[in-house]
């Protein structure tokens, strides 16, 4: 599984999830940092990254252009450190791995996992 993290997340966890051989990119990193969304995406799609972001617009996007990849987590918990974001991914990853490899866009709460399988459709 190979991520990319959103600009509103730590650098600091790519480097502890790398250390952990977890093949992951910062959006800062790899000139990014002030890229609209789409763009992000479309990294994400060529480079077949699953998108690690705080922003909503992500899902929105994924269920406007009814998008199969890439797959997007979503955390919808404030605060987290560094540490904290890698160790929470980890477990993610763990769960949801099969998920996320098919094609899901995953929100992420303090006492809860979602995973929808794209695209997206109502």
């Amino acid at each position: 599984m190979k991520l990319l993290l959103d600009q509103g997340l730590p650098r600091s966890t790519a480097a502890l999830l790398r250390s952990r051989d977890i093949d992951t990119l910062h959006a800062g990193d790899v000139g990014l940092a002030k890229a609209e969304d789409i763009a992000i995406l479309e990294q994400g799609r060529l480079q077949d990254r699953t998108i690690v972001t705080l922003d909503a617009d992500f899902h929105k996007l994924l269920a406007i252009t009814r998008a199969t990849t890439p797959s997007v987590i979503r955390i919808r918990i404030e605060g987290l450190r560094a540490e904290a974001l890698a160790n929470l991914l980890e477990r993610i990853l763990k769960q949801s791995s099969a998920d996320l490899e098919a094609g899901a866009a995953v929100t992420v709460q303090a006492r809860r996992l979602r995973i929808r399988r794209l695209p997206l459709i109502r």
